[in-house]
């Protein structure tokens, strides 16, 4: 997307939802189903998605599944016990430090168990050992190196990505400061050469003014997950950061959060076609399956280009839809 061209559509909007800022341009979003907030997120995949995750947003559970993973708790918690008895008589397999710089280099050649240890308490309610071990050596069936593609920080976790040889498989990994594994996701990459190439006619600027980070941006889903739903795939969520921080204070407040009601731009030229104005702003962290994108103006650029810019604070849209 080209970002030039002066805009004489200054109308001042005002950014809700804390760090959730996007601005999704060329195709409408229709809905958002994920979110990086929380981080606890781990999904071993193999052909398909398979999505486990232990952050606040899905606490949803049947009462079968309830007492499945009692059943499978319990044979953890007794497999665990016999493991550090092994463990203790065979030198402590599962001692070494498991960094960024070695968790590669671990996980194909060295013990997976060690990774397993470092996982945080949410990973390891959601995914036994012996599960990870039979997904991860699954997945890895083929592969010969990774290439690192992705090392970001921000509120005091590290995201790693890492793509394979073919670039048809990924692993991203989240670490805290003390080298505890808060989120594992591996998958596998698909591409779309057919729209990865092509620019909008439309020449697109970018929609705020000053320093801001772009934390998902890109074309796969490495660096940017709304790639795998083709009306958001080339959208953007922006952030503004201090010090590899996104907010101050307590998280769970909106005005806690640099980019929250900062002034918002249109990124081009063009009518205004669609608004939404009312909708009250979100509790960090906590999505509106109703109304996903939240508060948004579309602008029709013409050329069959259009713009949504989306998660605005209730009550901000300063421009009116035409007609």
């Amino acid at each position: 997307m080209n970002r030039q061209h002066e805009r004489n559509e200054i109308e001042e909007q005002r950014s809700n939802c804390g760090e959730n800022t996007a601005l999704e341009s060329e195709y409408a979003a229709s809905e958002k189903m994920h979110r990086r907030k929380g981080w606890r997120l781990i999904a071993i995949i193999l052909g398909a998605c398979v999505m486990l995750s232990a952050c606040g947003n899905s606490n949803s559970i049947t009462s079968e599944q309830a007492e499945q993973q009692s059943k499978e708790q319990t044979t953890n918690t007794n497999e665990a016990s016999e493991n550090t008895h092994q463990e203790e008589n065979s030198g402590t397999e599962v001692s070494a430090i498991i960094t960024p710089d070695n968790f590669i280099d671990t996980l194909m050649n060295g013990s997976k168990d060690a990774i397993y240890s470092q996982m945080s308490p949410e990973l390891k309610e959601a995914l036994t050992l012996e599960q990870f071990k039979t997904s991860a050596d699954q997945f890895l069936e083929g592969v010969t190196s990774f290439d690192l593609v992705v090392d970001a920080k921000v509120n005091d976790i590290t995201e790693f990505a890492w793509k394979d040889q073919t670039g048809t498989k990924g692993i991203q990994a989240y670490f805290t400061e003390a080298n505890q594994i808060e989120g594992l996701l591996i998958q596998p990459l698909e591409s779309h050469e057919d729209t990865d190439q092509k620019l909008t006619k439309t020449e697109f600027q970018f929609p705020m003014k000053g320093e801001w980070y772009v934390f998902w941006g890109g074309n796969d889903v490495m660096s940017n997950y709304h790639y795998e739903h083709e009306t958001q795939r080339y959208a953007l969520d922006i952030i503004r950061t201090k010090e590899t921080f996104s907010y101050n204070g307590d998280p769970k407040v909106n005005e806690n959060y640099y980019a929250f009601g900062e002034p918002l731009y249109a990124a081009a030229d063009g009518t205004v076609v669609d608004i939404k104005n009312d909708i009250p702003d979100n509790i960090p962290g906590v999505m509106n399956p109703e109304q996903p994108a939240g508060n948004n103006v579309v602008i029709d650029h013409g050329n069959g280009d259009y713009s949504i810019t989306a998660h605005i604070k209730e009550g901000s849209v300063a421009v009116k839809k035409r007609g």
